[in-house]
């Protein structure tokens, strides 16, 4: 079938993007759905640094690359041995299949699936198969999604089914920033009763790490970040306080758990830096592979410190997409609070310099 998507056609061309134009709205080919595999109508899509990381070149993917990770969609049609969805069914899509047979599927979400970030790296389907064409050229999946399209083919196992009750932007949210950000929190964190937390970096995933630490109620939380507007957004989000990054260091803010989610080596540094005695720095953001980051080992022996590396959230997607709904519904996860904006495909290109300017926290493509 004929759909319209946009297109990574190139990695690395300068800035701003919408001026080189590295994303082209074009029209592919795609095919049926294989065996395991499901259509889906693209409802809404959101705009993530992890869609920026291969514009601007810090994770190389092949191109062309069809973007798009973070979505919610309604089922068109199953591929055989796909049993349980039906025609119209709400889903979100998750941007790291598993395989539920490798050993690292058998973690309970903290590794992730061996198969699923093999398919990921190659720019194909957990099959190994490629569903998108143009002109008799192959044009690869984005981590087994490409959502920035009116249809996509993805593995069942890529899909989470939720409730016709939840708005097709909060959905999508669900796929990724909330699920890596509040993850993180519940997931890798783990926080007791008591503890405080701190969130550095407030983008889409810090945003979601606060609302989550919020709605849990353990402790004050703090929010960190470079933009006034971001950590105003945070204070009205239900934080405790907010500090740039100079502020919190002057202020000696230290938390037992301090949540990273910038993805960039000085905010790794800084939420080490206020890691108190005996606490966890967890560690969500995707720096560029040739980011070096310095810290005291001493201060993680003496202190009983841990740093815990967490991706997606250390999520099992099936166990919690239904969850954070559910949080979402009780009114106690103010999830839509992370849109802020919502765009056409064509205006992608600019999307992609707003994220990168901290312009923006949550950009939702709508079709």
């Amino acid at each position: 079938m004929k759909i319209v998507g946009a297109v990574l056609e190139d990695i690395g061309s300068p800035r701003p993007f919408a001026a080189s134009r590295p994303i082209s709205v074009r029209e592919l080919d795609l095919d049926p759905p294989g065996e395991g595999e499901v259509l889906i109508k693209i409802e809404a899509a959101g705009i993530c640094h992890s869609d920026l990381s291969v514009v601007d070149g810090n994770r190389i993917r092949p191109v062309p690359m069809l973007l798009g990770h973070e979505a919610a969609g309604r089922v068109v049609s199953c591929g055989s041995g796909v049993e349980d969805l039906s025609n119209g069914q709400q889903v979100v899509m998750a941007f790291l299949p598993r395989c539920g047979e490798c050993s690292n599927c058998h973690t309970n979400g903290r590794l992730p699936c061996t198969p699923g970030s093999k398919a990921n790296n190659a720019g194909t389907l957990l099959s190994g198969g490629v569903r998108l064409h143009s002109n008799g050229q192959d044009v690869h999946h984005h981590l087994g999604v490409s959502a920035f399209a009116s249809h996509a083919v993805v593995d069942r196992r890529s899909l989470v089914p939720v409730g016709d009750d939840i708005p097709p932007e909060v959905a999508a949210v669900l796929g990724c920033a909330v699920l890596t950000g509040g993850g993180a929190v519940i997931n890798a964190a783990k926080p007791e009763p008591g503890e405080s937390i701190v969130v550095v970096g407030l983008g889409g995933v810090g945003m979601a790490a606060l609302l989550t630490a919020v709605s849990l109620g353990t402790g004050d939380v703090i929010g960190v970040d470079a933009v006034p507007d971001k950590l105003e957004r945070a204070m009205a989000l239900g934080a405790t306080a907010v500090y740039s990054p100079g502020q919190a260091s002057e202020a000696g803010l230290k938390a037992p758990i301090v949540i990273e989610a910038a993805g960039n080596a000085r905010a790794f540094e800084t939420a080490v830096a206020l890691t108190g005695v005996g606490g966890r720095t967890v560690t969500v953001g995707l720096p560029a592979p040739t980011a070096e980051a310095v810290i005291k080992p001493l201060g993680l022996t003496a202190e009983a410190r841990t740093i815990i590396g967490s991706y997606l959230g250390s999520a099992v997607p099936a166990r919690d997409i239904p969850a954070f709904a559910q949080l979402w519904r009780e009114g106690r996860l103010p999830i839509e609070a992370l849109i802020s904006s919502t765009i056409t495909l064509g205006e992608v290109n600019q999307a992609m310099d707003d994220l990168a300017d901290g312009l923006a926290v949550r950009q939702i493509i709508r079709f």
